[in-house]
């Protein structure tokens, strides 16, 4: 009730002291206009120009001016209509808001200065002359006011969600004029609107609009999301929402059957995905995997929900072998993953082999690579001499020597796309054992089935 009353009293009192100005204004008028009367050779003041429209953001400054001409012994007075306020009288700064000042050029212009302008200082303001008739010119000054994004109205900084459940975000902006509001990825992919199941979905890079629908979220829609308010003031503001779509953990092995010699070093590895962030770790026989100068675990992450995690073994002994499991938890859930790690034989080197080959001089052959004969080919050929055994000047080409298959000895059945050199072993062949072919024991055991033996 007080209160009311207060409000009552301020409203009386500003009344009074606005009619108060009105009659001393147009009492000032009406007494200059008797004085002035008798003088009819002067030309009444004039406007030269109206008061120019501003459009000014809050907070700048602005300057409303108005051009008189003949002003002789007249007044000039600066009125906000909408708040009924006279704001200047001639030189005087009427009103109390130390914003509003007045200067005049000493000629033809008055003008009115409104500094750190605010949102009430909008509205249309008059430059009046005392005549009678009083004269006046009306502009009007827009004040705009760049936009504002409202905390208490919109979502909070951070949204949590289950997977496959919906949810909406909500952005709400004051401004002058009205802001409008779109939505944006913070990573610039497409934001998934979701319809009916018979519609399908669509992809924007846009949304328009204060509230946001996801439908049915996946974790691929997981990341910051940027509310953004304009209204062509600038600067626009955004809000960044952060959107987290939980889940329990899951695991993939790529290998699951992992096998490495003694002594050497092998990883392990096991991929994730979990939200909120999952504890990964390595168990061997239900025994943690613990980190020493043989075991290390490497963790790598791909996004905020992607995590690769690798398991090194250095030196691998024979008590490492066995089955390894990757665990990873979070408050969702519980998930594992088993590799089998087991021993390889270590590779064996490789053993150079020399072969060398005795032909009798009456045996022939025909290779059917070059479809050439023994008399055609001498030089690949090694002859006996007249004692058995291999002449001394023939030593040179043994190194030369060329190694035949004779798939008929073994009756091997060749396939069709392969073209055999073999040899052909004369009716009257020698018996003597120093004009068979000698082939190394060893060459033969690893040759065989691709080298042959004639004897």
């Amino acid at each position: 009730m007080l209160v009311n009353m207060g409000r009552e009293s301020n409203q009386v009192l500003k009344n009074l002291i606005w009619l108060m100005v009105v009659l001393l204004w147009t009492g000032n008028g009406l007494v200059l206009k008797g004085v002035q009367g008798a003088d009819k050779s002067r030309s009444r003041p004039e406007f030269l120009g109206p008061v120019p429209n501003a459009t000014v953001a809050v907070g700048r400054d602005v300057v409303l001016p108005c051009v008189v001409k003949n002003l002789q012994d007249y007044k000039v007075a600066f009125i906000h209509l909408d708040r009924q306020m006279i704001v200047t009288i001639h030189n005087h700064v009427i009103t109390r808001i130390p914003r509003f000042e007045i200067s005049h050029d000493k000629h033809h212009t008055w003008n009115l200065h409104i500094k750190n302008v605010q949102k009430e200082d909008k509205g249309h303001y008059m430059c009046q002359i005392n005549t009678d008739p009083m004269l006046s010119n009306v502009g009007h000054l827009n004040v705009v006011v760049p936009p504002n994004i409202v905390d208490l109205e919109s979502s909070p900084s951070t949204v949590s969600v289950r997977e496959n459940h919906n949810a909406s975000l909500v952005c709400k902006a004051e401004g002058t004029p009205d802001p409008s509001i779109k939505w944006q990825r913070e990573d610039k992919k497409p934001i998934i609107i979701k319809r009916k199941k018979k519609e399908g979905k669509k992809e924007k890079h846009e949304v328009h609009g204060e509230v946001l629908d996801l439908i049915r979220i996946s974790r691929t829609e997981m990341g910051a999301y940027l509310c953004i308010a304009q209204n062509g003031v600038p600067p626009s503001i955004s809000k960044r929402i952060i959107l987290t779509v939980e889940f329990s953990p899951m695991i993939w092995i790529p290998n699951q059957l992992v096998g490495a010699p003694l002594g050497t070093t092998v990883k392990l590895e096991c991929h994730t995905e979990s939200s909120p962030k999952a504890i990964s770790y390595w168990a061997y026989n239900d025994s943690m995997v613990l980190t020493s100068e043989r075991f290390k675990t490497e963790e790598r992450h791909h996004s905020v929900y992607k995590l690769d995690s690798t398991l090194i073994i250095k030196n691998l002994r024979r008590q490492d072998f066995g089955s390894y499991r990757c665990i990873s938890k979070n408050s969702l859930g519980e998930t594992d993953g088993a590799i089998m790690l087991y021993e390889l034989e270590a590779p064996t080197k490789e053993t150079k082999v020399t072969t060398v080959t005795y032909v009798p001089e009456y045996e022939s052959f025909y290779d059917y690579n070059t479809h050439t004969s023994n008399h055609d080919r001498q030089s690949n050929v090694i002859r006996p001499t007249h004692e058995g055994q291999p002449g001394s000047d023939h030593s040179n080409e043994l190194q030369n020597l060329q190694t035949y298959e004779n798939p008929s000895k073994y009756n091997k059945k060749l396939d069709s796309d392969q073209t055999p050199t073999f040899w052909h072993r004369a009716s009257d062949a020698p018996t003597h054992p120093s004009q068979w072919l000698v082939v190394d024991l060893l060459a033969f055991l690893t040759l065989v089935p691709h080298a042959s033996v004639i004897f």
